[in-house]
């Protein structure tokens, strides 16, 4: 089974309840399996600044599927989350993205792994060493931790644990 660290966010309506609804898709796939979820991190968009605050989470998983499957199995899971196509960066109701699939690296056309812009990103940053403070950057070799900084720590605006994942547990 392979280690994956997937990043989600929503900026749209009810964004719990998108990240949620995403979590328990990924949870229903047969071939994935959620080992653990970081705490909620409510952040200041990125890219165009113009839109509503996000929240973020990241899971870790185990799954059997490989990269581009995996990658298309979120891709369709968006969709069925609600997920409505508009401009790059723009707001979204859910958004889910392979931030790192073991120590692998993969560069295409469709499938960047590690993701490409994580080390700029705070609110992947954060949850991530939430999950594991001495994940190595596969690429570069060093520790996540050393690329956050007090001005990419600014954008996180309100942390809190969500229980669903406990919830979900229970009831399987």
């Amino acid at each position: 089974m392979n280690k994956v660290y997937l990043g989600l966010g929503s900026n749209i309506d009810d964004r719990e309840l998108f990240i949620n609804s995403a979590i328990e898709q990924i949870d229903d796939n047969n071939k994935c399996d959620i080992i653990e979820v970081s705490s909620f991190y409510e952040t200041r968009p990125y890219g165009i600044t113009d839109q509503g605050n996000f929240v973020n989470a990241v899971c870790l998983i185990s799954t059997s599927l490989e990269p581009i499957k995996l990658f298309r199995m979120i891709k369709l899971i968006e969709e069925q989350v609600g997920r409505i196509k508009r401009e790059r960066w723009g707001p979204r109701e859910i958004d889910i993205d392979i931030i790192f699939y073991d120590d692998l690296i993969i560069e295409s056309e469709e499938l960047s792994i590690p993701h490409t812009d994580l080390t700029n990103r705070a609110f992947v940053l954060l949850p991530v060493i939430e999950l594991n403070p001495s994940i190595i950057h596969p690429k570069t070799k060093k520790l996540l931790k050393d690329y956050l900084d007090t001005s990419k720590e600014n954008d996180i605006l309100r942390i809190w644990k969500n229980d669903f994942v406990e919830r979900l547990r229970k009831q399987n």
